[in-house]
């Protein structure tokens, strides 16, 4: 029997819908003792350690946390402890924070409108001023004025509260009309 096509779960998995249609449970990819064999799945879902700001052990740990393993499952299968899983999963996904955050910088600061909306702004007041960047540049933003506060407010996290944007904040508007928002930190 190829044990890649065994189906049997110790933990179920959850499911995940895939962009190209499938529920995600070809990427599961089980040994003929349950235990899941993760370099198959590693390999299928593209991981490749020298491009990934994610090591190989980090990208395990979260490949099998993501499927519904518990910490202690995780561990007997790696031969490690449940506080090291802990660890290796903890600084995963501090890596993938400062990657998504590294991946905004880079568009916030690629876009081609950018507004800084000082400390003290109210917040129905930020979209004229995109509005008003976006009309100079002659580009199209892609949000009535109540999509665009709710943006601004959802993406500034804490640095808006109410109307009030308590932080300043870099608001850019990328080439198809999106908006990118960053607290600019002055």
């Amino acid at each position: 029997m190829d044990s890649r096509n065994c189906s049997f779960f110790r933990t179920p998995p959850k499911r995940v819908a895939m962009t190209d249609g499938t529920d995600g449970d070809d990427l599961v990819v089980d040994t003929e003792d349950g235990e899941t064999d993760v370099d198959a799945l590693l390999e299928r879902a593209g991981f490749d350690p020298d491009s990934n700001v994610l090591t190989r052990r980090q990208a395990e740990v979260l490949a099998f946390r993501e499927r519904g393993m518990r910490q202690r499952d995780i561990a007997e299968q790696l031969g490690t402890s449940r506080a090291n899983v802990s660890n290796v999963e903890a600084s995963a996904r501090e890596n993938i924070a400062r990657a998504r955050e590294t991946v905004a910088f880079a568009e916030a600061v690629a876009a081609p409108i950018r507004i800084e909306v000082p400390a003290g702004t109210d917040l129905f007041d930020v979209p004229t001023m995109v509005y008003d960047a976006c009309d100079a540049a002659d580009l199209k933003v892609n949000y009535t004025a109540p999509e665009l506060m709710t943006a601004v407010s959802d993406a500034a996290g804490g640095a808006v509260e109410g109307r009030a944007v308590n932080e300043s904040l870099l608001v850019g508007v990328t080439d198809d009309g999106e908006l990118r928002v960053r607290r600019s930190g002055e």
